[in-house]
């Protein structure tokens, strides 16, 4: 056996990147304005799961060491390969909390930003989780739901063998669609999703809509040990609320039936609010060598930050959920 100071015992995966793209926290605005000024903003540093909104550990470390002790040690490590890569900075995105109040302690910047999450309250089916809501909201999504399948569609929820090069022919297709509308470069081959559907089919939850005997729309999620992660969509044909059950009521659905804890939803989306979904902070730590930037975006994170806490404080007291001393049933 290895003796204890020969085998590795943390360890930091990152990216020497020449852009920022696929990354959802975004400092297009601070590379733009760097070099501007004359400066050079890549390369840079990336912290991450490409092309992932979802946080999980960075700073990874062995069981039975001290985490925080080694933590340091990790980030003082990233300081060093930041001076030894010359890269502008280093950015560690969708931390867990405690590894970013680690960072802020070796100069790293504290950055926060939102999600829309679902927590499951230990339903039993749909309609106990619609009993938590307000009159109003449970309506609409009743209505919602109805109106979604109205046209003849049909929806299938896929995993494992069930999800066919049929179904992933027409997903990529309308992933294609979406991406090259809304990101002008989609990322993803076709043969990516063969890939994960011959090696993580169990973890996959693919939820297609089909009418007249075709797929229309899909959503593709994966499967965590106590969490549902959405992540694209598409669709080429467009039916009202469609977007919504193909994306959030059936990923509340499949939860429930899995005893999943959360359904987090990708990044962005304030309409998520009326369909159960709640704000939930993500943290991102960023280290920028000039002084100069590093005041600036100092500055902005400061203001950034208050925002993000006063507006988490705000939609979640507009949430559908009913309040306790509300006599609404």
């Amino acid at each position: 056996m290895a003796k204890l100071e020969d085998t590795i015992v943390g360890i930091v995966p990152c990216y020497l990147k020449s852009h920022s793209q696929g990354e959802y926290v975004f400092d297009r605005g601070w590379a733009d304005a760097y070099e501007r000024a004359g400066g050079r903003y890549y390369p840079k540093l990336q912290v991450s799961v490409p092309f992932t909104p979802a946080t999980g550990p960075r700073l990874l470390v062995r069981g039975g060491i001290d985490q925080e002790r080694m933590r340091s040690a990790l980030a003082s490590g990233l300081v060093a390969l930041c001076g030894m890569t010359k890269a502008s900075s280093i950015h560690v995105t969708f931390a867990r909390e405690e590894e970013w109040r680690d960072l802020a302690d070796h100069g790293f910047l504290q950055r926060t930003d939102q999600q829309f999450h679902w927590h499951n309250g230990e339903f039993g089916s749909f309609d106990d989780f619609l009993a938590t809501l307000n009159s109003r909201h449970r309506k609409a999504i009743k209505r919602e739901r109805r109106d979604a399948v109205a046209s003849g569609i049909t929806i299938h929820a896929l995993t494992g063998s069930d999800i066919t090069e049929e179904a992933w022919d027409a997903f990529f297709a309308f992933y294609m669609d979406t991406g090259s509308r809304k990101w002008g470069r989609p990322y993803l081959t076709r043969q990516f999703f063969s890939l994960i559907g011959e090696r993580m089919a169990r973890d996959v939850l693919l939820v297609m809509a089909r009418r007249n005997g075709r797929f229309i729309a899909g959503a593709i999620n994966f499967i965590g040990a106590d969490t549902l992660f959405g992540r694209n969509w598409g669709a080429i044909e467009h039916h009202p609320f469609l977007h919504f059950e193909v994306c959030y009521y059936q990923a509340i659905d499949f939860a429930i039936r899995r005893g999943l804890k959360t359904v987090e939803a990708g990044a962005q989306g304030e309409h998520k609010i009326a369909r159960g979904y709640l704000p939930q902070t993500t943290y991102s730590a960023h280290y920028i060598v000039d002084r100069g930037l590093r005041r600036a975006v100092s500055d902005y994170l400061d203001r950034e930050r208050a925002y993000v806490a006063e507006a988490g404080r705000e939609l979640t007291e507009a949430g559908p959920f009913r309040k306790t001393d509300a006599a609404d049933t």
